[in-house]
């Protein structure tokens, strides 16, 4: 009796072991889940279903939503892509970095420009790659492509953490798209052909002179200012006269394989390369980042799209979207993924207001939130959608109401993969993960910080104790014209200058009561004002200790066309080619 008792519980034990052996195995391969994250470029939080929008059909941006947890209050770093996706890779605001700037050029403006994120910067992608994870990045960079030489590909997504890169170094332009008017530097482009036709008449007017004898003039300083002339208007239109060739090309890793890019076929060769990594890299762990390129002016939508919103070509472009979400999500059915991916979804920052073409508005919609790309403080400009999925982990159908940032991303991706965050640094996202699983009520956040550029423009604290949520503006733009919301006429508005207020004492308003920043308060109409303004002085004056100076990676030389600098998929300066031919079959 005593040896079959014995021998039942060996078997037992053993058969126990086997089951928590299994399930360990389970709980680790689950520890590590695949990642993929869409970053859409420019969107605003109004433009989609799930936010409020009933008029753009965003159905599986939605379904996204209702099975997993949504963000209500999720704020970008920075009101504009470089700075934004900056954060957002490294967790960091910009600033830290050196991709904020005290000038006029808040964005990197050429591929050939030798400004960029700093190699000695650690992204999510370098960490997640240390942790065994394949990581690619598809679509939109923006983040710089070359330091000193054509192909040293310091700022290279590959030098950044990415095992593969296939998408655009650079940004949409209206110059990547016939027949647009020019959108890069417009203001100094008619100043430059300004100047260059006063040398033509210049050098006009002396040949005629000279040739009647009505001026005295030596040929020799004619021929100067010719030479000058033409040199003047051959460096300038050597970089502007050409954009479409030196900002609008495709990468595959480090190889150019169109330049210029064919826009018409750009969404499906996108789209086909997001399927692709997926089902190359099934078996995990890995990183997909789908970077789109839309809404971007100049919202090139397929023909199948064109038309069919009630929202001109902006909605054709948002809907076009939606649908290549909906196509990758469904790759990652397919595969059997889906309950093993951690989905993310969001934008860089608030849609484009200025963005018109006549009376057709080309820019996003911020829903009640005031003011909207390039505005460093209103909330228009910095609030996004946000929205998470992994079934089975997070609870679905949940929606969040507290304050959390893009920078979040980073610290939330290093926890899944078993990671450690870099002790060198100020890290300034917070791992979102007892917040999304409902494991804590509060956002760890206290205080956020809003920049436009490298100034600060306004400041957020989460109050916790009080369910407050103040937001102090001590710069807001002048908006053009009063009144209107916006700076139309001036492309984005201002950080610095003529063309914002200064606010002493600052603006205030409760968010949790006035999310809409319509009512300022006051020290009459507020008790607390004068508390809630020396408190939030007093973390300006702990984050700006934190602050330590670094290269400006915007800075007028960085952002300079450099020839030497340019990717060229020939021999400079004839660079052209397309080495996609009729890959573009459909999926």
């Amino acid at each position: 009796v005593i040896l079959l008792c014995f021998r039942r519980y060996l078997l037992t034990a053993l058969t126990s072991c086997l089951f928590l052996n299994t399930v360990g195995l389970g709980a680790a391969v689950d520890s590590k889940p695949n990642i993929l994250l869409f970053l859409a470029d420019d969107l605003g939080i109004g433009d989609i279903g799930c936010y409020g929008n009933n008029t753009i059909r965003t159905p599986n941006i939605d379904h996204l939503a209702r099975e997993g947890v949504k963000l209500t209050q999720h704020i970008a770093a920075a009101p504009l892509c470089t700075p934004s996706r900056a954060a957002f890779l490294t967790g960091r605001y910009p600033v830290r970095s050196g991709m904020a700037s005290s000038n006029g050029y808040r964005t990197l403006q050429w591929n050939a420009g030798s400004g960029g994120l700093p190699p000695n910067e650690t992204t999510f992608a370098k960490l997640l790659q240390q942790q065994g994870y394949t990581t690619g990045l598809i679509g939109k960079w923006h983040q710089g492509v070359n330091c000193e030489s054509f192909n040293d590909h310091c700022h290279h997504p590959l030098n950044h953490g990415f095992d593969y890169f296939y998408g655009m170094p650079f940004t949409l332009l209206n110059n990547c798209q016939e027949n647009k008017p020019p959108q890069l530097d417009v203001a100094l482009q008619a100043k430059l052909w300004l100047y260059g036709q006063i040398i033509a008449l210049a050098v006009l007017t002396l040949t005629v002179g000279k040739l009647t004898a009505l001026i005295s003039v030596r040929w020799k300083i004619i021929a100067w200012f010719t030479l000058v002339g033409s040199l003047f208007v051959i460096s300038w239109y050597s970089s502007y006269g050409f954009v479409q060739y030196w900002n609008c090309i495709l990468m595959r890793n480090h190889d150019i394989t169109e330049q210029p890019m064919r826009l018409e076929r750009t969404a499906s060769l996108m789209l086909k390369e997001a399927v692709s990594f997926i089902k190359r890299n099934r078996q995990g762990p890995f990183l997909l980042f789908v970077s789109f390129l839309h809404v971007h002016t100049p919202l090139f939508t397929t023909k199948k799209f064109r038309g069919k919103s009630r929202h001109g070509l902006y909605g054709d472009n948002v809907e076009e979207m939606d649908w290549m979400v909906g196509k990758i999500l469904d790759s990652l059915d397919k595969e059997g993924l889906k309950n093993h991916t951690f989905t993310y979804f969001a934008s860089d920052h608030g849609g484009h207001l200025e963005a018109q073409d006549g009376s057709a508005q080309l820019g996003g919609w911020n829903g009640i939130y005031k003011g909207g790309k390039g505005m460093g403080g209103w909330e228009g400009g910095i609030r996004v959608p946000g929205v998470f999925r992994w079934p089975g982990v997070l609870p679905a159908g949940t929606v969040i109401d507290e304050p959390t940032s893009l920078m979040d991303i980073y610290p939330t991706l290093v926890h899944l993969a078993g990671g450690v965050l870099p002790q060198d640094r100020v890290i300034d996202g917070r791992n979102l993960m007892p917040l999304l699983q409902g494991r804590a009520q509060k956002s760890e956040h206290q205080f956020l910080f809003h920049y436009c550029g490298s100034y600060l423009h306004a400041v957020r604290w989460h109050q916790k104790d009080s369910g407050a949520i103040w937001k102090a503006h001590y710069v807001t733009p002048v908006f053009h014209p009063p009144g209107a919301g916006a700076c139309y006429g001036k492309g984005i508005c201002p950080c610095f200058g003529e063309g914002v207020t200064h606010h002493d004492p600052p603006l205030l308003f409760d968010l949790s009561r006035d999310p809409s920043e319509a009512k300022p308060l006051s020290a009459d109409t507020e008790p607390l004002f004068d508390a809630v303004v020396r408190r939030i002085g007093r973390a300006i004056e702990e984050h700006r200790r934190t602050l330590t100076p670094v290269p400006e990676q915007l800075s007028l030389y960085n952002i300079m066309w450099k020839p030497w600098l340019q990717p060229c998929c020939g021999t400079f300066p004839f660079c052209w080619c397309d080495k996609e031919g009729d890959s573009t079959q459909s999926l």
